[in-house]
C-alpha cells in the first residue's frame, strides 16, 4: 500500500540551518516558531476549542536531506555520543522509512498576518520550512506516562556549558533585536548550552571554533573548557 499526504502548514522558525536545532523539543523554550497554516486549512473554524489545550503535538516530515536518503536498520545516536548503534526504531533518527517526526510543544493561539493565518507555538526543534502533516492537541491524561521508561534517554540532558558572551556579541544582540521580541540572548544561550555539535565531534577534541545560523544572523563561538564564548553575530549576506 502506498499513501499520498500533503502539508496543511508550513513552520517559521529561527533554525535556518540545521546545525543548531536542539534534539529534542522543549529544550529550547526561547525557540519561538509559527506554523503558517497553507488553504485550505487556514480557518479559525478547524481550531475552535484548542484554547483549552496548552500544547499540541506537531506531526511533520523530515525534509531536508531526509527524502531522498536510504534508511538504514541501525543509527548511532547523538545521545550515545554517536559511538554506539541502535535499531531506527528505537531512535528518533530523521532517516527513517518514512522520515515521519513528531514534536510536542506549547501553543500561544492564532494570528493573523495579513491573509495568512498562523498558530503561535514556543519550544519547538523544526528547521524553518519543515511541512507539518498535522496538528493534535496534547491530552495530559493520555499523553503523559510518569512510570514510563525511557531507554538510553530516560534523563532530560544537562546543558553542557556555561556560555558567555563577547562585548561585541552583547552590542550585536542589541541591535539586531533592541524589542528583545525575537528573545536572541537567551535563544543563542539556550542552544549552545546544549552543545549542538555531532556527537563524533569529540574525537576533534583541537577543534575549538564553531558557527551556526540563527534566522538571518550568523553566530560564531569558541569553546574554552566548560565554557563556550559566543564571540561575533553578523547578518548574513544575501548571495543574490
Amino acid at each position: 500500500m502506498r499513501f499520498e499526504f500533503e502539508p496543511i502548514g508550513i513552520c517559521r522558525s529561527a533554525y535556518t540551518d540545521k546545525f543548531g536545532i536542539p534534539r529534542q523539543p522543549r529544550l529550547v523554550t526561547a525557540a519561538e516558531a509559527q506554523i503558517e497554516l497553507l488553504p485550505p486549512y487556514d480557518r479559525e473554524e478547524a481550531f475552535q476549542a484548542l484554547e483549552g489545550f496548552s500544547h499540541v503535538w506537531l506531526v511533520f516530515i523530515f525534509h531536508a536531506d531526509c527524502l531522498e536518503a536510504n534508511w538504514s536498520p541501525t543509527v548511532r545516536p547523538p545521545r550515545l555520543g554517536a559511538q554506539t548503534k541502535v535499531g531506527v526504531f528505537a531512535s528518533r533518527s530523521p532517516y527513517r522509512p518514512n522520515p515521519i517526526g513528531i514534536s510536542a510543544v506549547a501553543q500561544h493561539g492564532l494570528e493573523r498576518k495579513g491573509k495568512r493565518l498562523m498558530l503561535k507555538v514556543a519550544g519547538a526543534d523544526l528547521l524553518d520550512g519543515t511541512p507539518i502533516l498535522d496538528i493534535k492537541p496534547y491530552v495530559p491524561y493520555a499523553d503523559a506516562i510518569p512510570e514510563a521508561q525511557g531507554g538510553f534517554a530516560q534523563a532530560r540532558p544537562e546543558p553542557r556549558f556555561v556560555v558567555r558572551f563577547s562585548a561585541h556579541a552583547v552590542v550585536a544582540i542589541a541591535e539586531q533585536d533592541p524589542q528583545d521580541r525575537l528573545r536572541l540572548h537567551e535563544l543563542i544561550e539556550q542552544v549552545i548550552a546544549q552543545d549542538p555539535r555531532p556527537g563524533y565531534m569529540d574525537r576533534y577534541p583541537d577543534r575549538r571554533e564553531f558557527v551556526l545560523q540563527l534566522y538571518a544572523l550568523e553566530i560564531q563561538w569558541r569553546l574554552e573548557g566548560d565554557c563556550a564564548r559566543v564571540t561575533r553575530i553578523t547578518p548574513l549576506t544575501s548571495s543574490g
